[in-house]
């Protein structure tokens, strides 16, 4: 990783559901969600988390239009696209 990147990332929750967010330290956010004092509140009550996708852009604005219109996408439509990047 590049300093200056920003990584739009989705994670699978232990129930099942889909959690997406920004960052520029995909592992870093990773490991703040599973800890017991970091995270979305989100994701706390939903632990373990499991990184299912990552893709990366060049600015903070071009990652959070992208997780904007990530979010607005259903969920047979997310695990679409996750499953084409593999």
């Amino acid at each position: 990783m590049k300093i200056g990147d920003w990584f739009l990332y989705v994670v699978e929750c232990s129930d099942g559901t889909l959690y997406t967010g920004v960052t520029t330290d995909v592992i870093r956010r990773l490991r703040e969600h599973n800890s017991p004092a970091k995270g979305a509140k989100y994701t706390r009550s939903r632990r373990p988390v499991n990184l299912i996708y990552h893709t990366d852009f060049s600015s903070q604005t071009t990652a959070c239009k992208a997780e904007a219109k990530f979010k607005k996408l259903s969920r047979k439509q997310k695990l679409e696209v996750i499953n084409e990047s593999r």
